[in-house]
């Protein structure tokens, strides 16, 4: 990159933007034909930032290649979906072979079984699966299982969590929020969390709760924390619920395996579908046995695409032939190797900023000191995540505008040098602005 002015963020923020402008016409042009019939040409927000997003034609591998034909290193890995990276070639031939046997068939087929019991072996405390076309699906279909359930109306989340679409707990919320009775917690605050639940007492229906928070910004919940809600909610009579929409790749059996912590429900999604369209929950037999239809107090759930083959063949190509256990394992110990590397690259230049996740999955924040909750992650100069993310782009490295780093298997070490050498020259070309 050319030397950048500092003169404040806010004006270095502009100067990127108008370089990144430049530099993206055909992309800057795909959006305003787009606006035309989408509303800010648009169908999906999170992948929105100012000035317009790029428009990506291609992916290979840890690669994506964008309209005006400039390469990236991925690292937002389609917000955790993306774990096999780009036409990964045994997803690619399980879902050649479903569609030489047709698509939409309007029966059961033999591939969802075998995915669910690839599944209910990975995960102990997922008893019985039921599946969904995202996690949205998923969490609305959990939340609404525990009502029915405990015959009680009370839904708790915490501060900063994201359970998808219609379950959009950041700062400021969202007015399209499915409409259930909700209190909120403080992300890892044990005792203000213990209080509300026993608070609530009678009327709880369920906690749902995210053990490292995604969208919130790759914050982990703490064991004392999550051991906490376990034990309050079951003394209570409510539902524990944890979504693990993003956070089940973290390990073998996703991190309720890795703390030792049994929630009632599950929710799955992302990666799990090997990378099409995919949720799912599961949990207790007892509550997901409601679901079978040979009874005749069944629950109904519906769905034309739950079990699509192109989902099932791929998700049961992903769990069983690649993404094994022991891959689990070994893989985010690496994506914690290269957030220590970064960490190092921050305090080597004395920069207020710092990587806070785990495994495969982190985000940057701006500035020093523990990182709790949403309260925390806000104190810090979030004004610069817009600019880390163009300086970023211009050097050919492709992470989520908020911040988020997201692994694939398709990385390389050589995918890793290439963002600690983009962060490093960010540190040092932006140090007037990041503080100390």
């Amino acid at each position: 990159m050319n030397a950048p002015a500092n003169t404040d963020i806010a004006s270095a923020v502009l100067e990127a933007q108008a370089r990144f402008t430049a530099d993206n016409p055909n992309s800057q042009a795909q959006l305003d034909k787009a606006a035309d019939f989408l509303p800010g040409g648009n169908t999906r927000t999170v992948l929105f930032y100012p000035p317009f997003p790029l428009t990506m034609t291609k992916g290979e591998g840890a690669k994506l290649w964008d309209l005006d034909g400039h390469e990236y290193i991925d690292f937002l890995g389609e917000y955790t979906a993306g774990l096999y990276g780009h036409s990964n070639p045994i997803i690619r031939a399980a879902i050649d072979k479903a569609l030489d046997n047709g698509i939409v068939m309007g029966g059961q087929n033999q591939a969802e079984a075998d995915l669910a019991s690839e599944i209910v072996t990975r995960f102990p405390n997922i008893e019985r699966v039921r599946f969904t076309n995202s996690g949205t699906e998923a969490n609305m279909m959990a939340v609404s299982a525990a009502r029915a359930f405990t015959k009680r109306p009370g839904v708790m989340v915490m501060a900063g969590g994201y359970h998808g679409s219609v379950f959009y707990f950041a700062p400021g919320g969202s007015p399209l929020n499915a409409p259930f009775p909700y209190v909120m917690g403080s992300y890892n605050d044990i005792e203000q969390c213990r209080g509300l639940i026993r608070e609530q007492g009678s009327d709880l229906a369920c906690v749902i709760v995210e053990p490292m928070q995604g969208g919130g910004g790759c914050i982990q919940g703490s064991p004392e924390f999550l051991a906490m809600l376990r034990e309050e909610t079951e003394k209570t009579g409510a539902l524990l619920i944890f979504d693990e929409v993003m956070t089940s790749r973290l390990g073998p059996s996703g991190l309720q395996g890795i703390h030792g912590i049994a929630p009632d429900l599950t929710s799955l999604g992302k990666y799990v579908g090997g990378g099409m369209s995919f949720g799912a929950f599961g949990g207790r037999a007892d509550i997901i046995d409601r679901f079978d239809p040979r009874r005749d107090d069944a629950w109904p759930h519906a769905g034309t695409f739950n079990n699509n083959v192109l989902t099932m063949n791929a998700g049961l190509a992903g769990l069983s032939q690649i993404y094994t256990p022991e891959l689990a394992e070994s893989f985010n110990a690496r994506g914690d190797a290269l957030r220590q590397s970064l960490n190092a690259l921050a305090d080597k230049h004395g920069a207020a900023v710092q990587f806070t996740g785990r495994g495969s999955m982190m985000t940057i924040h701006f500035r020093k000191g523990e990182i709790r909750n949403v309260e925390d992650s806000m104190a810090g100069r979030n004004e610069l995540r817009p600019l880390m993310h163009m300086d970023m782009v211009a050097q050919g490295i492709y992470p989520a505008a908020r911040g988020m780093f997201t692994l694939s298997l398709a990385h390389t070490e050589d995918s890793f040098s290439a963002l600690e050498s983009a962060m490093e020259e960010f540190l040092v070309s932006r140090s007037s602005l990041l503080g100390a």
